[in-house]
């Protein structure tokens, strides 16, 4: 049986109880991985990808978390992020429909291996035309119907 939680709104609270009624969302998170990627580079490349849509897509963000002894922490995504593969040339199609779609979208390039900070990330993405970019990871969020369409050929991460 598949759990999930049922939030209640009581004045300015809100509850949230276990139910067993799936919650369906119309949009999805999803992140296009370069199926040769290292292990560490697939970790590294999701989070760095993900952090692009919780910092400017404030609907994708749940309520903070508290456990039953009242030790606060932080917010996550409200829903499940689908992390798929695919080839070069996958990507570089995703890419191209996440943009003809404008979906709110992260990018990361080969060349982001080789700096160490925002501001060199930033110039080696802005150095690169759009056309020519080597992406290797790709983070997309909206509605299901559109995400599905940017990812055509890809598959779910391993």
């Amino acid at each position: 049986m598949q759990r999930t939680y049922k939030t209640r709104t009581y004045g300015d609270r809100q509850s949230h109880s276990m139910s067993a009624e799936p919650i369906r969302f119309d949009t999805k998170i999803a992140v296009l991985l370069r199926g040769d990627l290292e292990p560490w580079q697939r970790l590294n490349v999701t989070a760095f990808l993900v952090s692009g849509l919780g910092a400017t897509v404030p609907e994708v963000i749940g309520e903070p978390y508290e456990d039953a002894d009242g030790v606060a922490y932080l917010p996550m995504f409200r829903q499940p992020v689908l992390v798929f593969e695919g080839t070069k040339e996958t990507l570089k199609a995703a890419h191209g429909r996440a943009l003809s779609r404008a979906l709110p979208r992260a990018v990361f390039t080969a060349d982001l291996f080789s700096t160490g900070n925002d501001r060199d990330n930033r110039a080696a993405v802005r150095a690169v035309p759009t056309a020519e970019l080597d992406v290797v990871g790709l983070a997309v969020y909206g509605p299901r119907n559109g995400v599905d369409k940017v990812l055509k050929g890809a598959r779910m991460h391993p």
